[in-house]
């Protein structure tokens, strides 16, 4: 895929910076999950875990570093994408409850992208006990031998400090 381009404006939910990718721009990617890209902002060189809107688009998260460093809303994009995946920071208690488990070894085994649908499907929820339950799922699956969540719909957004119901607030 060639480097792709557009212009659009970081919006901010909550204390959070987004950058939402056009549909025009999100119907070039491979998935309407997430996606890893690679590219400049303003110039700047990023690398970006694309989230899914649940609407056919995708964004991205701005650090706080990022976004003073771009000193502007509107912004200027040029992306790629990216091969191989990054790795998903592990939360706490899950990784307490895979080493717990004694399924480090199996959780290093999959694939990095599976590693994020797990990652994802945990935190998809602002409930603790729900939390808590996925969290004793994916390791009961995992012990089973299930490399992937079931029935989670990967075209909708995980972050719930920024989402609901899959989708980004408004």
């Amino acid at each position: 895929m060639a480097m792709q381009h557009f212009e659009t404006q970081i919006t901010q939910i909550n204390r959070s910076h987004i950058l939402h990718f056009p549909v025009e721009a999100s119907e070039k990617l491979p998935s309407r999950g997430m996606v890893m890209v690679v590219g400049t902002i303003n110039g700047i060189p990023v690398e970006m875990a694309l989230e899914p809107d649940g609407k056919g688009s995708h964004w991205f998260l701005v650090s706080e570093s990022l976004f003073s460093a771009l000193q502007e809303e509107q912004v200027k994009v040029a992306f790629e994408i990216l091969e191989s995946w990054h790795e998903p920071d592990v939360p706490n208690d899950l990784y307490a409850a895979l080493e717990a488990s004694d399924l480090v070894g199996t959780w290093l085994s999959l694939t990095t992208k599976a590693r994020w649908e797990w990652v994802r499907w945990v935190r998809f929820t602002n409930n603790p006990d729900t939390r808590k339950k996925r969290i004793e799922v994916t390791c009961s699956k995992l012990d089973a031998g299930k490399r992937r969540p079931c029935c989670f719909d990967l075209t909708r957004s995980t972050d719930t400090s920024v989402s609901k119901n899959g989708v980004p607030l408004d």
